[in-house]
């Protein structure tokens, strides 16, 4: 999950009843914010979050980013970020085809999400990440070697927004929380309701004194 962006009309397309005592229903998001929130949340939004990818499940989305804008420091900021796994987009883009899947990632308990983002030349860039249920904040997103960020989770009308809290790395049991100076501000990904089992996907990363460095806007649709 590594908004800004304008809202689109939200329309509501029906849905089967979504129950959490269902054997396939995953509470793990659900937990992370209140009850009631959770609950007004659109029904897909719910869906998505909550389903249980077990065995060798894979959920899909498709779709396109619309528009990836990066800041001079925000491209340096990627190229930088290609030593631990390239989890920023590579380059400002228009329109391209893109594709993220999920599955479960059995040893943590954790999931793997990939996205797939293709470019105006070359292979499309691949951006693997690993999240996990854990940590101060119940939720964290692990890029590689050993890098991650804590997140918060709060839902917002028709949206899930996940905020960054900090940034960490980590080897074994050795854990050493980044200080401010050396990570590149806040990072804020919302994922938005569309209807008709369509969402937006922002990511925006902002720097405190150095501003916006990151803004990328996609619209995608259940596999």
């Amino acid at each position: 999950m590594w908004g800004g962006a304008q809202r689109e009309p939200v329309e509501t397309a029906p849905a089967p009843s979504l129950r959490d005592d269902e054997p396939l229903y995953d509470t793990r998001f659900r937990r992370l914010v209140p009850r009631g929130d959770w609950d007004a949340l659109p029904e897909d939004v719910r869906r998505r979050f909550a389903k249980r990818l077990t065995g060798q499940a894979v959920a899909t989305y498709g779709g396109e980013i619309v528009w990836t804008r990066l800041s001079r420091v925000g491209w340096l900021l990627a190229q930088l970020c290609r030593l631990i796994g390239a989890p920023l987009p590579l380059e400002a883009s228009g329109p391209a085809p893109a594709a993220v899947a999920v599955s479960e990632e059995r040893h943590s308990g954790g999931q793997y999400w990939t996205r797939l983002y293709g470019r105006r030349r070359g292979h499309p860039q691949a951006i693997h990440s690993a999240k996990s249920f854990a940590g101060p904040t119940g939720l964290e997103e692990h890029i590689g070697r050993g890098f991650g960020m804590a997140l918060t989770v709060r839902a917002e009308a028709d949206a899930l927004i996940f905020t960054s809290d900090h940034y960490f790395w980590q080897a074994g049991r050795l854990r050493l929380r980044l200080p401010a100076w050396l990570t590149p501000g806040e990072t804020v990904v919302t994922h938005q309701h569309l209807g008709h089992a369509r969402f937006a996907f922002d990511l925006k990363v902002t720097h405190p004194r150095l501003g916006e460095l990151v803004n990328q806007h996609g619209l995608f649709r259940d596999g």
